[in-house]
């Protein structure tokens, strides 16, 4: 199981601020995304767009493996001062 953590306005539009999902063995960021695009419709365009995702809590790229037991987290972009 992967541990999918959604912050701000991303947990409003999915309705929990964690989930777990089932991956088979090893895949890509890239892989993983598009199951989350999947799974949860009303975040996709965020997705595609601007959403930065961190894996066991360092930035990660398209092409970072993604294996059980990992923690993901999507973070919509933040705006201050």
């Amino acid at each position: 199981m992967v541990i999918i953590k959604f912050f701000a306005m991303l947990k409003g539009k999915v309705g929990r601020d964690e989930v777990e999902i089932s991956i088979p063995g090893q895949i890509a960021l890239k892989e993983l995304k598009e199951i989350l695009k999947r799974e949860f419709p009303p975040i996709k365009e965020f997705i595609d767009k601007n959403v930065m995702i961190s894996v066991n809590q360092e930035f990660a790229a398209s092409d970072t493996i993604i294996k059980d037991g990992d923690e993901v987290a999507l973070l919509p972009p933040f705006s201050g001062g």
